[in-house]
């Protein structure tokens, strides 16, 4: 198919971010409804494209809680067997399809010792919405190509919801009402990573970095560039960048820094120098002048979605320019069933 699939469902996250903006307050009336009175925390169960849309709700949810967030290592429950009393805990649990066996026993064991949980998934009928007390439904439509993309965008958005059920959250309504706008906007303007992709296209390793509301962002674009294209491209902190990665940068591995503006600017900014310094391709994915524009006046907590749709056109012209069908990847299934 040569990418058709993948550039299908990309083109429908306007429509399926609106129909979520617009059931918006519903969802964060019943996330309040179910969570505990007296919250001792908020644990997202998650694997994949999921688990990056989780590590943004782990920021978003201890910013607007003022309780501990935490992701949960579903190993410790299915491999370990270990009994972890998690009485007055928020559980969300995420999967597109809700079919891997690994999340619906984790979520049915969690609330087993005590926890409420709540699931977010494009499959409302599924065993992991059995699981749970409430569900968010995406309502993204079939997502056929392997890798996720419009469910991905709408997890984060979902995630937006369960955080706004808990306290105050760094955006207004009004900046959520406009983000459907704004994916479009990116989505209609494909030149400049299709220009990234150009320069890019004999790299074999690359890092994609970021740091706060928007490490999710850079963990998912890795993982979208590594799904489509082969390339071994590693997403993570800045800050752990600098912590020894740094050395593997320099002439043919690229780094691409995601700045959604707000307290991480600075340090990003410092890190693309030290990383260009080295000799390393540096491009940003930022508000302005960057190679990988993203809209003026996205706050931080929502430029996470207009991020991850940049880092999705990346990955699909990175693998148009090399030769690969993105739909497609080689020894990937749509669905890993881990237990």
């Amino acid at each position: 198919m040569n990418g058709q699939l993948m550039a299908t469902e990309m083109a429908q996250q306007p429509d399926v971010l609106a129909r979520l903006v617009e059931r918006f307050d519903d969802h964060v009336a019943s996330v309040r409804a179910l969570a505990p009175d007296d919250l001792a925390g908020v644990a997202f169960v998650a694997r994949g494209s999921s688990d990056h849309a989780a590590v943004y709700g782990r920021y978003v949810a201890e910013i607007a809680s003022g309780r501990p967030a935490s992701l949960v290592a579903p190993s410790i429950h299915t491999l370990y067997g270990a009994p972890v009393d998690y009485s007055g805990w928020l559980v969300v649990a995420l999967s597109q399809s809700g079919a891997t066996p690994e999340i619906q026993t984790v979520t049915r064991r969690l609330r087993e010792q005590g926890a409420r949980a709540v699931a977010i998934v494009n499959q409302p009928d599924s065993f992991l919405a059995r699981s749970a007390e409430l569900v968010i439904g995406l309502d993204a439509g079939p997502e056929l190509a392997v890798p996720a993309t419009k469910t991905v965008t709408a997890e984060l958005v979902a995630l937006a919801a369960v955080a706004t059920a808990l306290g105050p959250v760094p955006f207004e309504r009004a900046d959520l009402d406009r983000l459907p706008e704004s994916v479009a906007a990116v989505i209609a303007d494909a030149a400049p990573a299709q220009a990234l992709a150009d320069d890019w296209a004999r790299a074999e390793r690359a890092f994609v970095v970021a740091r706060g509301l928007l490490l999710a962002a850079a963990l998912e674009s890795a993982l979208k560039v590594k799904e489509t294209t082969g390339v071994l491209a590693e997403g993570m902190s800045a800050a752990d960048l600098r912590h020894g990665p740094i050395a593997a940068t320099g002439p043919g591995v690229p780094v691409l820094v995601i700045d959604g503006g707000g307290p991480p600017s600075d340090d990003l900014r410092q890190l693309a120098a030290l990383a260009a310094d080295r000799g390393a391709p540096v491009a940003r994915a930022s508000a302005g002048g960057a190679e990988l524009p993203l809209p003026e006046g996205t706050p931080e907590a929502l430029s996470v979605v207009t991020a991850t749709v940049r880092g999705q056109q990346l990955a699909a012209a990175l693998a148009t320019r090399r030769g690969v069908d993105a739909d497609t990847p080689a020894g990937l299934s749509k669905v890993t069933a881990t237990t």
